[in-house]
Parts: structure tokens; C-alpha cells; sequence
């Protein structure tokens, strides 16, 4: 099994820290949680995932900025989750009360951008090797500018 990984349209191998085994959606507390093969946790409030969204309208296409980029302010309708469907073994797609459902979150995605305390050193420590600025927080617009 493969998973795609960011915009490259590259594929790398599926592994634990890339496989859920179990993803909760509490739309009661707005939150998504996700279990990983090598027993790590993630959660994420459904603010900062919204803010994550990978799709053309929300990213930017062909060299254009995304929608997510003029720091709108979010609504309530905006950040409420109304279903959540599995993208083959490599995503999911988050449904928006607003209506938008357009972006496929990959597994390597909402990994890589795990807002824990751990992944936030680790993200800190990589950028930290060159001369490169820390990383912003996982889930917060400043990060994907």
C-alpha cells in the first residue's frame, strides 16, 4: 500500500506513524482524534484543522493564494464538522456545515502537522538545523504561508 504525500503528487510508502488505526470525531468537543499504528496520538480542534485545509480554494493554485490566505475569520458554520468520509486508505474528507468539502486531508498531512507538544520539538528542531525561522504551531494560519 501507498500513500501520497504533499502537493508533489510523490508517493512514499505507508508506515505506523502514517496508518490510523482508529479516527474519532467528537463533534461535541470539536474534535478529530486519530490513533497511529506506533501508538501515537493526535488531536486536533476543528479551528486549527479547518485552517489546514489542503484544497485549491482554501491553498491556492497556479501560483494564485488560496482563500485561507486573506486570514478571513472563521464562522461558527466554518469550523463545525457534519461528516467526515475515508478518501481510499490514504485520506479523509472533512465536511463543513459552511458546505465545504473539497479537501482530502492525507494521513501524512494530519501527521506531519501534529499539534502535540512532541511533533511541535520535533517540527522546532528540524527547522531549527539551518537558518531557517522556527515552525509556527501545527493548526494556525501563520503556517501555511
Amino acid at each position: 500500500m501507498t500513500t501520497p504525500t504533499h502537493a508533489s503528487g510523490a508517493f512514499a510508502p505507508a508506515t505506523p506513524q502514517t496508518t490510523p488505526v482508529r479516527i474519532h470525531a467528537d463533534r461535541a468537543a470539536g474534535t478529530l482524534a486519530i490513533e497511529w499504528a506506533d501508538a501515537h496520538a493526535t488531536t486536533y480542534a476543528f479551528e486549527p484543522l479547518r485552517w489546514l485545509c489542503p484544497c485549491a480554494h482554501c491553498r491556492g493554485e497556479a501560483g494564485m493564494p488560496g482563500w485561507l490566505d486573506s486570514n478571513p475569520t472563521l464562522t461558527a458554520e466554518q469550523t463545525t464538522l457534519t461528516d467526515l468520509h475515508a478518501v481510499g486508505n490514504y485520506a479523509i474528507s472533512p465536511h463543513w456545515a459552511d458546505g465545504h468539502k473539497t479537501g482530502y486531508y492525507t494521513y501524512v498531512l494530519l501527521r506531519d502537522r501534529c499539534p502535540c507538544p512532541e511533533c511541535g520539538a520535533r517540527r522546532a528542531g528540524a527547522s531549527g538545523s539551518g537558518t531557517h525561522a522556527p515552525a509556527p504551531a501545527a493548526g494556525t494560519h501563520e503556517e501555511h504561508r
